[in-house]
């Protein structure tokens, strides 16, 4: 009675995979239905956008092709619609032309005379279309630098539309070249300024420098630079302004150091092709501004880390050339310069190896060194150097050796002159002497006629003036272990002035309460920054010593004494044996660069009759 009519397992299983089967078919019809929904979708989107942009392309071309030879003047306001709608469908490889168009369009309106309605930047009147009219210069001008990192200088057919967009740029993004900005009061003046600010601000947020800097290599990373006088003058005015705009910030002059200033030669070719900017730069006390931001420890590094070591050497060499430039050089200034230039050299040093490695590159100015070269910083290289070689010229060298220069040696020593003839016989008629008669009356001639320059010490080492000679002197030195390939001249840039070298030897003798020789010994053992500064002075003189001391012929060495009188040869020989004595007899090994440097600078006395001069 209860055996009941059920359904079989496998008829259950069975029905169980029916319903699945079904279940699956209507969601994948329900996602093909989607799908196809979808596609549909994207296609009447894509045909409906292709409409729109041909229709709205073809209004664009209307409306060049109706302003063409026309004699009539179109309004700001029709401009900027037809801006809008352009901008609206833009793609930059199919609408090239017709954004060129444009700019020639609102550039064009920017000469009008009298009618402020046609001038582009009118619409900065308009309460409705200000905000609307920056967005679209906005636009405008980040379009004009993207183009711009495209063109090649070079190149002819690209240097129409490399002129064409530095000019838009040029002219809308400074206020006080705008007409309608002298025809309202200052205080519309400012709102202009402000506007021009905030684009600037703009592109800046959006890689302006990159892009110049980009545009700078193009021109001037070469060996004779592609750009015109316009064309520089206008990139460097385009990255001059933002900072001029911003007051100096330090977010700022970052990006111009590390963009504009680190471009080969920049301000070399600006002196030499637009001057007009280097005294823009002077009007603005730009090179102060750059030496305060570059003073601080931190911000130097960091523009050091980013710049690694060849554009490190490049901002190096438009800092010296921007200081040459210079008609007064504060005292202030001068210090920052020093300290500023030998963290630079340091930053390069840390990069320059020894020898060939398969890590190594050769670099032309620093040797081996541990980084890959650019080609075209290759090719700017002897620019660089040009600029580099003015750190050693005569008019540098009186300005950070000035205390050293201006001292006044004991009476009757002249540096520069040759010993004094007897009365009455010219160099005509002198009759030519044995060579050791003339050494032997030359050194007693110079005997009589002033003190020997001993070490006597007396100069307190923590003064002002010693503290800053000292800093030239580390300047110089970090700069010949560092600038390896071209450090013979600048040991002849440092003995060109025959006054230096006995001016700064005389210097050394005063140094410490009982001389230099007690002095120097105790900075032998002593790891201080003081201690190595003065012994970078003392290297200094010894590797400028050797560098003329060898090129220096008999006549010159020991009758006409240029530089030393005999005497001081003898006292500097003495000085210098008795410290390399005592530094080997104490087992200072450490220091076996100076120890060489002082060996190879030991002057050699002369001989009369047989023997040393003593």
């Amino acid at each position: 009675m209860f055996g009941g009519s059920g359904h079989a397992p496998g008829s259950c299983a069975e029905l169980l995979d029916k319903a699945r089967v079904a279940r699956e078919e209507r969601r994948g019809q329900r996602e093909r239905e989607h799908a196809a929904v979808h596609v549909q979708a994207l296609v009447r989107g894509f045909l409906c956008r292709c409409h729109v942009t041909t229709t709205v392309r073809n209004e664009v071309d209307d409306f060049f092709s109706a302003i063409d030879g026309s004699p009539c003047r179109r309004s700001s306001l029709v401009l900027f619609k037809v801006g809008r709608k352009l901008l609206f469908i833009f793609k930059p490889k199919e609408d090239n032309k017709r954004f060129d168009q444009f700019c020639h369009l609102i550039l064009s309106t920017m000469e009008e005379e009298n009618d402020s309605k046609v001038w582009y930047v009118s619409l900065a009147l308009s309460k409705e279309y200000v905000l609307p009219w920056i967005r679209q210069l906005k636009e405008i001008l980040w379009i004009c630098c993207g183009y711009l990192k495209h063109l090649k200088p070079e190149n002819l057919v690209d240097v129409k539309s490399l002129k064409l967009y530095l000019t838009v740029l040029v002219t809308f993004t400074e206020a006080s070249v705008w007409k309608i900005a002298k025809t309202k009061g200052d205080a519309f003046r400012m709102s202009l300024n402000h506007i021009c600010a905030n684009v600037m601000g703009h592109l800046n947020q959006k890689g302006l420098y990159s892009v110049l800097q980009i545009v700078l290599n193009n021109g001037l990373a070469k060996v004779k630079p592609v750009f015109c006088k316009a064309m520089l003058a206008a990139v460097f005015t385009i990255s001059l302004r933002p900072v001029i705009a911003a007051k100096f910030s330090d977010n700022l002059l970052r990006s111009f150091v590390l963009h504009a200033l680190s471009v080969p030669g920049l301000v070399l070719h600006l002196s030499n092709m637009a001057p007009e900017c280097v005294t823009m730069l002077q009007s603005h006390s730009m090179l102060h501004h750059l030496l305060v931001f570059l003073n601080q420890e931190e911000q130097c590094s960091d523009v050091c880390t980013c710049l690694e070591g060849s554009l490190s050497l490049c901002l190096l060499g438009n800092l010296i050339t921007l200081a040459t430039l210079q008609e007064t050089f504060p005292e202030q200034d001068m210090e920052c310069f020093v300290s500023v230039s030998t963290a630079i050299l340091q930053c390069c040093q840390s990069y320059v190896q020894q020898k060939k490695s398969n890590l190594t590159h050769w670099h032309p100015v620093l040797g081996w060194f541990a980084q890959s070269m650019d080609h075209g910083l290759n090719e700017a290289m002897p620019t660089v150097t040009v600029q580099l070689s003015a750190l050693w010229s005569t008019r540098m060298i009186r300005l950070l050796f000035c205390d050293v220069i201006a001292r006044k040696l004991p009476e009757g020593h002249n540096v520069s002159s040759p010993a004094a003839l007897p009365a009455g016989l010219s160099p005509a008629n002198q009759q030519p002497k044995p060579v050791k008669n003339i050494i032997k009356k030359a050194f007693q001639r110079s005997a009589t006629v002033r003190n020997i320059l001993k070490p006597i010490g007396g100069k307190r080492v923590d003064s002002p003036e010693v503290q800053k000679v000292c800093a030239v002197c580390v300047l110089y030195q970090t700069a010949l272990t560092t600038l390896t390939q071209i450090c013979l001249s600048i040991l002849t840039g440092l003995t060109y002035l025959d006054e230096l070298l006995p001016k700064l030897w005389a210097f050394i003798c005063e140094l410490g309460p009982h001389g230099g020789l007690k002095l120097f010994l105790e900075c032998l053992n002593m790891e201080t920054e003081e201690a190595q500064s003065l012994l970078a002075m003392l290297m200094l003189f010894c590797d400028c010593s050797r560098h003329l001391i060898t090129i220096l012929d008999d006549i010159e060495l020991y009758e006409e004494q240029i530089s030393f009188k005999l005497e001081e040869l003898v006292t500097i020989s003495s000085f210098l044996n008795s410290f390399v004595y005592k530094m080997i007899w104490d087992g200072i090994l450490g220091k076996i660069d100076l120890i060489c440097c002082m060996m190879l600078s030991l002057p050699l006395p002369p001989k009369v009759d047989g023997g040393y001069v003593f």
